[in-house]
């Protein structure tokens, strides 16, 4: 099944000029970008994408980071779009992502971990909206 998906290339990432890597991983992997868009991320701005975490311990320092820099927001389209992402990123720890993934090949921390990517259909909706209108989205 077609599905959408919000990724986040991060501050780290953007740094470290990997943007056509991961991008170039993404559509190897059958993912097509459908939007993007390069910004820079006010705390506010990410204070509210990241929401959800509020109450959690790493919430200030998350959102500070994610504003320190430059991000790219991308939605990435596809047969199962999230699932596809999701393994393509590895897991959250770049230590323990699986050899040749993106956090793997190019993150360098839990926080600076090169990729964000929405966790389900549901919330990949209301993350792409965030960023997106529908008039945006090809």
């Amino acid at each position: 099944m077609v599905e959408r998906t919000l990724a986040i290339i991060k501050p780290d990432a953007v740094e470290k000029h990997a943007i056509g890597d991961i991008i170039r991983m993404y559509e190897g992997a059958g993912l097509r970008p459908i939007a993007i868009r390069m910004m820079s991320l006010s705390k506010a701005c990410a204070e509210g994408f990241y929401a959800v975490h509020r109450e959690r311990p790493f919430f200030n320092d998350l959102t500070t980071y994610m504003s320190s820099g430059p991000v790219v927001v991308l939605v990435l389209e596809g047969a199962d779009a999230v699932k596809v992402n999701r393994d393509l990123m590895g897991a959250t720890d770049p230590k323990k992502a699986e050899a040749g993934t993106i956090r793997a090949l190019h993150g360098a921390s839990i926080e600076a971990n090169a990729v964000h990517g929405s966790d389900s259909v549901e919330n990949a909706k209301i993350e792409i909206s965030y960023f997106f209108a529908e008039s945006e989205l090809g």
